[in-house]
């Protein structure tokens, strides 16, 4: 292949494998210090209501709450998590299944609440993204049963945990070993001088030791992220997609919706904000609100089979490698077809 094909490539490619390494580094990094400095029970106490009963360890409340700040970051923790065998490979799937509902709630602030909501207008908009909210809920929720059935302490290895607590013993051992002899003030001090300096060792070994981590995870993610990334920009320039639009018209027929749904859900799977646009001013003549929802719900089905093949593959099989990558999106993919087929079903019965 011709360089003046693939350069331009690199130039699109390079700055999003930049920013989503970004991300990584920042998850894997905090997971590293969350569970190095014990705070795993501050920070995942809300989050035990679904791990818990999920039979997931309290690691990966940390992972869930991140989630909801970053998708990116929270996927860096949970890969950390599995690298470290905190999570086998069935406790990392329930896992990601059970993050599904705080991925969405990051969008609701960046594109639903000031992007699509104004497009849609207040009742549909409010409909379209109740919808997709339910949709990651019941998600969520398959997520936590899944956990309950299938999971048990063998798949799961809260060992950090564990060593982080053993590791603060020996040093208060040490402290007080130390502080044992002498005059009782002038021990007293040293003890202070010595804890203090140990403190300040321990602190700086432990925030070495997490960057040295997130960067032996960064050389191994990065350099596959961006092989995939360009291979698969590659194909996109030289396949026509427009095929996945054939989908369109026996989907919108089997559910009963206008054939004007059919232009819609070809915009729409390709660019949400544009399907909103061109729906919106057929609202109240050509569509029910129930039907305009409906119709874009139909379209993000079919986003799924471009979104995946432009998106979710880089990202999932640069985090997770092919193997275990594929088995992800498919679990993702699947259970959003199901729940977005049963919502759709409930709109125009």
């Amino acid at each position: 292949m011709q360089s003046s094909a693939v350069l331009p490539v690199l130039f699109e490619v390079l700055p999003r494998v930049a920013r989503i390494a970004a991300y990584i580094a920042v998850g894997v990094f905090a997971a590293n210090l969350v569970v190095a400095f014990g705070l795993v029970e501050r920070i995942a106490g809300l989050s035990r209501y679904l791990t818990s009963p999920a039979n997931l360890p309290d690691e990966v409340g940390t992972a869930i709450v991140t989630t909801a700040a970053s998708t990116t970051a929270g996927y860096g923790m949970l890969a950390e998590f599995r690298e470290s065998g905190v999570l086998d490979d069935r406790a990392t799937l329930v896992a990601v299944t059970i993050n599904t509902f705080f991925g969405f709630v990051q969008h609701i602030f960046t594109f639903y609440w000031p992007v699509l909501i104004p497009i849609l207008g207040r009742e549909v908009g409010f409909m379209y993204v109740g919808a997709r909210a339910a949709i990651a809920l019941a998600i969520t929720a398959t997520g936590v049963v899944a956990g309950a059935v299938l999971l048990s302490d063998r798949n799961t290895t809260p060992v950090a945990v564990a060593e982080t607590d053993g590791s603060g013993g020996a040093v208060d051992a040490a402290a007080a070993d130390g502080a044992g002899g002498g005059d009782a003030a002038d021990s007293s001090d040293a003890a202070d001088s010595s804890d203090a300096a140990d403190t300040d060792d321990t602190l700086r070994e432990t925030v070495e030791d997490a960057a040295r981590s997130t960067w032996d995870k960064l050389r191994r993610i990065v350099p596959r992220l961006a092989v995939v990334y360009v291979a698969v920009t590659l194909l996109l320039r030289t396949t026509d997609l427009e095929s996945f639009a054939a989908l369109a018209s026996p989907l919108t027929n089997l559910v009963g919706l206008p054939g004007a749904a059919v232009p819609v859900v070809v915009a729409f799977a390709f660019d949400t904000t544009t399907g909103a646009a061109t729906i919106a001013p057929a609202v109240g003549e050509t569509f029910t609100p129930k039907q305009a929802v409906a119709t874009m719900l139909i379209g993000g089905i079919i986003s799924f089979a471009v979104s995946t093949f432009k998106r979710s593959i880089p990202f999932q099989y640069g985090i997770w490698g092919p193997e275990f990558g594929s088995k992800v999106i498919a679990v993702n993919t699947g259970l959003k077809i199901v729940f977005i087929g049963v919502a759709v079903a409930l709109l125009v019965a």
